[in-house]
């Protein structure tokens, strides 16, 4: 597994020289850098553009992420200029603020890349590695070739479960609560997902679209997207929602299934940040189909 772990569930950002890896990249100078998140620096170049360059230990699965999300039916997504085992350059998109008509045209787009589909539950992007991340958990996209249901239950729930109990921040009793939920949803094709859709992946930008940033891109069930985007708050979500559901109608029920597809987000935060999220994936369990 490329990348090194420095705590259990998390691995370690590597050591990258942003100016340096972009003027290698662009084959521009680089005038100025600011950091704009962990690992995470926004470059301006000499010939005028700005790119954002990331430290990443699989950074060849989120460009993969990112190409594979490159539909012109979908979302936009920031272009791919480079990557390595360590880093990753995306060109810079410039934010902007949420409105109720960009909010509309997310959920059609979204509801159109989720239709382009997958080739199987827990397939990784054409390209990709199977040992991919969701933020600095690990994620492998190990591919189900049975029923959705069967594939979530054993990669999403009860591995993560399992990571979180081994780390002390899960108590058994707690997990027993997470493992009795009965995991089930209608059968659909497998959809191609951004996998990591919090409200902070959907970037409301200048240009009044949302872009999409971040990936944990594999095949999933459609309605994990959507119910991610939920889990933090998302601006006009009741928008989105209505036109997705109008573009590509949800199947009854789909609302009392968000608390299912929350868990696998919850428990990764519980893997990551310990028990500060341990009582929230409780409570999703409890909300969840049993």
């Amino acid at each position: 597994m490329t990348g090194r772990l420095v705590a259990p569930g998390r691995f370690a950002t590597p050591d990258v020289d942003p100016a340096a890896v972009a003027a290698e990249v662009t084959g521009f100078e680089a005038v100025a850098v600011r950091r704009i998140g962990d690992a995470v620096h926004e470059v301006d170049l000499a010939d005028g553009d700005l790119v954002v360059v990331k430290a990443n230990p699989v950074a060849r699965a989120e460009a993969a992420g990112l190409e594979w999300l490159a539909e012109p039916e979908g979302p936009p997504v920031p272009g791919v200029r480079g990557c390595s085992d360590d880093w990753l350059v995306i060109d810079q998109v410039e934010p902007g603020r949420p409105s109720p008509g960009a909010a509309e045209e997310f959920g059609a787009r979204l509801a159109a890349l989720h239709a382009t589909g997958a080739p199987a539950f827990g397939s990784p992007p054409p390209g990709g590695p199977v040992e991919a991340t969701i933020g600095l958990a690990p994620m492998r996209n190990a591919e189900g070739g049975g029923a959705w249901a069967e594939w979530f239950a054993e990669h999403r729930v009860e591995r993560y479960a399992r990571l979180a109990v081994d780390a002390g921040h899960l108590t058994a009793a707690e997990a027993a609560v997470v493992g009795s939920v009965r995991v089930e949803a209608p059968e659909e094709p497998p959809a191609r997902l951004h996998g990591d859709l919090w409200s902070g992946n959907a970037h409301w930008a200048a240009d009044g679209r949302v872009w999409l940033i971040d990936p944990a891109a594999h095949g999933g069930h459609r309605e994990s997207d959507l119910a991610m985007l939920a889990l933090f708050g998302c601006p006009h979500l009741d928008r989105v929602l209505a036109a997705y559901h109008e573009a590509a109608p949800l199947a009854d029920g789909w609302r009392e299934r968000v608390p299912l597809h929350q868990l696998f987000p919850l428990l990764v935060h519980v893997v990551l940040f310990g028990r500060a999220y341990a009582a929230q994936t409780v409570a999703a369990a409890r909300s969840a189909p049993r």
